[in-house]
């Protein structure tokens, strides 16, 4: 089977439920639509903000939504992976990340970085994004950097704002007694959830239609099955919706029913 058969078979003219989709062609939904309309409001006033989400609900395409949204010629925005980093790991990341020289001591990155946001801002008339994906990875010790970095002026001075993005463990770790200081920097914190049984099913018709079909190829019983066991998780429904259009291709059938979203499962989650 190659996936031009599977394409002409259910009228798609590209591969549907793949991770290649543009941001103009995302899910426009209330409950990513309002968060991104906080978020934005919140880096207009050059302050800092957090995103938390389940795994595969969305988090990623929220950041490139917003990323796509902000001016260039108001906004540079860095977008920084981030893991169970030293300090100054975390400096030399984002320094990375920035184009800004990483060598040296830790005071002396932090000393560059703090210099390269002020002047984005004062000479370039742009002001610097930083996003922290990950950031539930981060240990408490050296997300407290964000306190030194986004201090400006005795702390009189917005410069930089950073979004931290990461699992719901990142909620845990904003609570700790030593973030007091960086949790009260964040000015808003947006939380995803998994989709909803009637979002899903406008999920899936929103996929294929950007795929190019004219109809939905999943029955009722897969509309329900796909939500039973996918639970409103995006990356887990598009699994099973390309692996059961798969089965439902090898089966000689125009349509998915329930038993292929079983049997997809049963493939991708033995």
């Amino acid at each position: 089977m190659t996936t031009t058969d599977l394409r002409s078979r259910f009228g798609f003219h590209s591969l549907p439920f793949t991770r290649e989709i543009r941001v103009e062609d995302r899910f426009m939904h209330a409950i990513y639509e309002q968060p991104l309309k906080r978020l934005f409001g919140t880096l207009d006033k050059r302050m800092s903000a957090a995103i938390i989400a389940p795994a595969g609900t969305g988090k990623t395409m929220l950041l490139r939504t917003l990323m796509a949204r902000l001016p260039q010629a108001r906004y540079r925005v860095h977008y920084v992976k981030v893991a169970d980093l030293s300090k100054r790991d975390l400096c030399r990341e984002i320094a990375t990340a920035m184009g800004v020289q990483p060598a040296g001591t830790y005071p002396v990155l932090v000393r560059r970085l703090q210099e390269r946001f002020v002047d984005d801002l004062d000479a370039d008339g742009v002001r610097p994004v930083i996003f922290l994906d990950d950031s539930h990875g981060i240990r408490a010790e050296v997300l407290g950097i964000l306190r030194i970095l986004t201090n400006f002026e005795m702390d009189s001075r917005l410069v930089v704002s950073f979004v931290l993005a990461g699992q719901p463990p990142l909620t845990r770790l904003l609570r700790d007694e030593r973030l007091v200081d960086v949790a009260h920097r964040l000015a808003h914190c947006a939380v995803l959830r998994p989709l909803s049984r009637p979002e899903t099913g406008s999920y899936l018709e929103h996929r294929c239609r950007v795929a190019g079909a004219t109809a939905t190829p999943f029955d009722g019983g897969a509309i329900q099955a796909l939500y039973e066991i996918g639970r409103g998780n995006l990356r887990a429904t598009d699994h099973l919706a390309l692996q059961a259009l798969e089965l439902a291709h090898e089966d000689n059938q125009d349509t998915v029913d329930a038993e292929q979203i079983t049997a997809a499962r049963q493939l991708l989650w033995p």
